[in-house]
């Protein structure tokens, strides 16, 4: 869709804007989205519109999201963009997937600590998304379980984008989120 990183040092981006701009209009068009998921420059723009947002700089007509899960995600260094999006510490459960042979390890854990209490989850691979392991999957399945207990609505049901046919249970939104992430 967009590539807007032009150097590995995440100083420089081109078509951002753009990108944006696209992203913003389709969630408003298409939402509301409760949470945002992303790998590599996915998660790296996701965190992006989410600081944005809390900001005031974007999606004032989109409900706040709520959750975030970032795959090798990274943190913006451009002073432009740090000094609005990461202005305050981001208020939003995150869950973060490090590598430990990914080349973006210290920007991943950058863009961690830019959040409110971060789970990070830690693997032994690289720059992908991680197989992960049975205390990485329980410890998924425990954020993925709080997180989606806390957006339950008023009346107790999960909230109509987690929803699916097969009920809107509590447990049944968490598989299916440790399921897509964990696969």
């Amino acid at each position: 869709m967009f590539d807007f990183f032009s150097a590995q040092e995440f100083t420089e981006s081109t078509n951002l804007d753009e990108c944006i701009s696209y992203l913003c209009d389709y969630m408003v068009e298409n939402g509301p989205f409760e949470g945002l998921l992303g790998f590599s420059q996915g998660a790296t723009l996701s965190a992006l519109l989410i600081g944005y947002q809390s900001q005031g700089k974007v999606l004032s007509d989109h409900p706040p999201i709520k959750f975030m899960v970032s795959i090798s995600g990274s943190k913006f260094r451009d002073p432009s963009i740090c000094n609005i999006a990461y202005k305050d510490p981001i208020k939003v459960k995150s869950v973060h997937f490090i590598g430990e042979k990914d080349w973006l390890k210290t920007p991943s854990e950058e863009l961690a600590s830019a959040f409110v209490d971060p789970i990070i989850i830690r693997h032994p691979q690289g720059h992908t998304v991680p197989r992960l392991d049975d205390a990485s999957v329980k410890q998924l399945s425990e954020w993925s379980s709080n997180t989606l207990e806390d957006l339950k609505n008023e009346d107790g049901n999960v909230p109509e984008a987690l929803d699916s046919d097969e009920g809107t249970d509590v447990e049944l939104a968490e598989n299916n989120m440790v399921e897509q992430v964990a696969a």
